[in-house]
């Protein structure tokens, strides 16, 4: 998350039955049968209340709008007319009753059905737009017909099964935890596509609507037997975190100027990631947003546009600006798939960063409507006498255990496993979906424990971001049912307070690198559990964890108050970039160090697009607001920097390769023997060990990691018998000397350790 500067160092209903049990009254049984199955409904109807306005927004007061009205008004004003034209003269679509499921836009038998789940509302208008110079349609839906329990519904009758636009107006009580407006243009919870701008940060559609779409003459997408893929074990995850548009939008990544920052750009750069090593890519958000919403209004961060993410407008829908060619939603669709079914070609899994925790549409300050504010506030997020509470640092927060958004969440990621074939997810500021309606902690949260009894759900990757911006700090106490992961934000700081040379850090770093068994060896827990890593996409890249004592984030417009102050980072001497050869050669160092730790310790590694060519963000650590090379993967640095990127691959492969490094079970007594008698020294910066291969096999590996300022001379242990130590690992040397994957003899029983390296030697006959 970028906003929160104030982190720790960092049914047994059909859907709707829990809705139909709500407080709003059902529709007479004479008036419609409540939903079993897909059946024909009642008789066709003419339609009494149709309403066509110009702009589809009723006939209110422009002048005694406010201005957030007025906001959502020019939206619609100004949409953007994208699709072909359509004919829509004569055009007479009937309407019947529809059905109360599934929720969203469906196709029958007779029509294309709407369901809107909205206990409070009153009153609910379907807004349908044919064409790119028709009107907009006003459909008034009868609280008697179309109505069941708390769910609103219609069926429309002869209109095109695609290139339809479709939106909600929802009128109900103003009251403390309500924000209807009636004049507004909603956006379908359930939407499958959203159409709005085509072109990514096109400040001339800046304004543009969000509509729900559909197409229900699509062929089912041809998957060539990927359902029956191989998955990659828990325990084998090499985690790679990028951004799809970042990976290919620089001019550098080769890739054709229309496909560039898109899905179909991204299958083109693939082999770099399978010669890099890594097994899963774990996606910056995908779902739709909002990239342009720091320049609705004039505010210090309006130069801004939104690269990460983190601000979700529809939780069902991809990225339509991810689209090749500005080929919009359904287009977006196809390509996701593509590129979905060319990672698992590749043998890569793709694991997605979601945001569950809070939704684009703001606070008590800075209202933005655009979906779930209008269709039912007081359900989708929690309230308390001030308004919104803000445990997400984004103004609001979803109400993820209120019965109806976690049918909403689990809905949503069932979605993407079976209509995209996602691998797992990886749950933004993940305390938030631990949090009661109320906003108090719960020990046995309902939307955690239904994710993982879910049948499609428990057989995915679980992730967990495990803190929030209210405090709620669960590392290594997350409610997991054996079966989430965590993001270890202990071993983050851990490991780069030891390698900076801080005191008193041995004891702890030696816990890290065994798996963390302090935080993850309970129950049926494994090391895997444990997503080690040391840098992240909000915070510092490895290099400018190594260049940079202090953050410097004048450009992201917050006065310096956004990005984490607790980065336990060191310059080397000097801040940012020089020329001083001695100071880089040891940033070099640092990061081969760093790197090293990182892919020898037991538990999942996960790594950032850029490292392996030490990408900087010049000692920018939050920098969600820029769309340029700050965030990009720059291919011509990647050139330049082989000699880095060669030990970063060399490293990765070896942990796939090695049976001790990726173990299923915690390190026991006869697996390692530390090499050690200053424990309890807080001085000491050494520390060597040596993994037993035991009946795993690979041979035995000695590992020492040094940050003094000074050598060190280290009596190596006798190697296994009628073996010896050839050298691996020696972060001192350069390119090719630093990894030598045949090993180098000729050791003697010492070792010279240099300051700020580290080595790993491997036994071998």
């Amino acid at each position: 998350m970028n906003q929160c500067a104030s982190l720790p160092s960092h049914s047994s209903c059909i859907r709707g039955g829990f809705w139909a049990l709500h407080s709003a009254p059902a529709a007479p049984m004479s008036s419609i049968a409540f939903p079993r199955r897909r059946l024909a409904v009642a008789k066709t109807t003419s339609l009494p209340h149709l309403v066509t306005h110009p702009e589809g927004f009723g006939r209110a007061n422009w002048r005694a709008c406010p201005a957030s009205r007025r906001l959502n008004r020019i939206c619609a004003i100004r949409r953007t007319r994208i699709f072909a034209s359509m004919d829509t003269a004569g055009l007479d679509p009937a309407v019947s009753n529809g059905q109360a499921t599934p929720l969203g836009a469906s196709k029958l038998r007779e029509g294309v059905n709407f369901a809107l789940f909205s206990e409070h509302g009153t009153s609910v208008t379907l807004c349908v737009r044919l064409g790119t110079e028709g009107p907009v349609k006003e459909i008034v839906l009868d609280p008697q017909k179309n109505r069941t329990g708390n769910v609103w519904h219609i069926c429309l009758e002869n209109i095109p099964l695609s290139g339809v636009l479709y939106g909600y107006h929802v009128d109900g009580p103003r009251d403390k935890n309500s924000r209807f407006d009636k004049n507004t243009l909603l956006l379908d919870p359930y939407a499958k596509y959203v159409e709005g701008r085509r072109i990514f940060a096109d400040k001339t559609q800046k304004l543009a609507p969000h509509w729900g779409t559909f197409d229900f003459t699509l062929s089912e997408f041809d998957w060539e037997g990927d359902e029956a893929r191989t998955r990659v074990p828990e325990k084998d995850l090499v985690i790679y975190e990028m951004s799809v548009r970042g990976f290919t939008k620089d001019q550098s990544s080769g890739v054709a100027e229309e496909v560039r920052g898109s899905y179909l750009g991204f299958i083109d750069k693939i082999p770099h990631l399978v010669e890099l090593g890594v097994t899963a890519v774990e996606l910056l958000p995908i779902f739709e947003y909002d990239e342009l919403e720091f320049q609705r209004r004039p505010n210090p961060r309006d130069h801004m546009v939104n690269a990460w993410g983190y601000s979700t407008i529809n939780f069902f829908s991809p990225m339509s600006r991810f689209a090749s060619n500005g080929g919009g939603p359904i287009a977006a669709s196809l390509e996701l798939k593509q590129m979905v079914k060319a990672l698992h070609k590749a043998g890569i899994e793709v694991l997605l960063d979601v945001v569950y925790n809070h939704t684009n549409e703001g606070g008590n300050a800075d209202p933005y409507v655009t979906c779930f504010r209008g269709v039912d506030n007081a359900v989708y997020y929690m309230m308390d006498a001030n308004g919104y509470m803000n445990y997400s640092g984004c103004g609001n927060t979803l109400n993820c255990n209120h019965p109806v958004v976690t049918e909403f969440i689990l809905d949503s990621l069932k979605h993407w496993v079976t209509e995209y074939h996602i691998d797992g997810f990886r749950f933004d500021l993940a305390s938030v979906l631990c949090r009661g309606t109320n906003g108090a902690p719960l020990a046995n949260p309902p939307l955690i424990r239904a994710i993982c009894k879910d049948e499609v759900l428990s057989k995915c990757k679980l992730i967990a971001e495990p803190w929030d911006c209210g405090g709620l700090y669960l590392v290594g106490a997350f409610p997991n049912w054996d079966r989430w992961a965590e993001w270890n934000g202990k071993y983050r700081d851990d490991l780069r307070r030891f390698v900076k040379g801080d005191c008193g850090m041995k004891r702890t770093l030696a816990t890290r690198l065994s798996g963390s068994a302090d935080l993850y060896n309970k129950n049926q827990r494994k090391p895997y559990h444990g997503i080690n890593f040391i840098v992240a996409h909000d915070g510092f890249t490895l290099y400018d964890l190594v260049a940079y004592n202090m953050k410097h984030n004048d450009a992201n417009g917050e006065r310096g108050q956004d990005g984490s102050n607790d980065n336990f980072s060191w310059n080397c001497g000097v801040e940012g970039e020089t020329g001083d050869q001695a100071v880089n050669g040891l940033r070099a160092r640092q990061m081969k160090n760093l790197h090293v730790a990182l892919m020898f310790s037991q538990g999942t590694p996960m790594m950032i697009m850029g490292d392996e060519y030490a990408h900087t963000k010049y000692g920018n650590n939050n920098t969600y607001g820029h769309d340029t090379s700050l965030n990009d993967f720059l291919w011509t640095q990647l050139q330049k920097k082989k000699d880095h990127f060669a030990f970063f691959s060399k490293v990765i492969k070896f942990r796939l390769k090695h049976p001790l490094l990726a173990r299923s079970e915690f390190l026991s007594n006869s697996d390692v023997t530390w090499h050690e008698t200053q424990w309890d020294n807080p001085d000491s910066r050494f520390l060597a060990f040596t993994l037993h291969e035991g009946k795993l096999g690979g041979g035995d590996l000695y590992m020492a990691f040094n940050a003094h300022t000074y050598a060190v001379n280290a009596a190596l242990p006798r190697p296994p018998g009628g073996k010896r130590w050839l050298r691996l690992i020696d972060t001192h040397f350069a390119h090719p000397e630093d990894f030598c994957e045949e090993g180098v003899g000729g050791l003697q029983e010492r070792y010279s350790v240099v300051p700020f390296s580290c080595i790993v030697l491997i036994a071998k006959s």
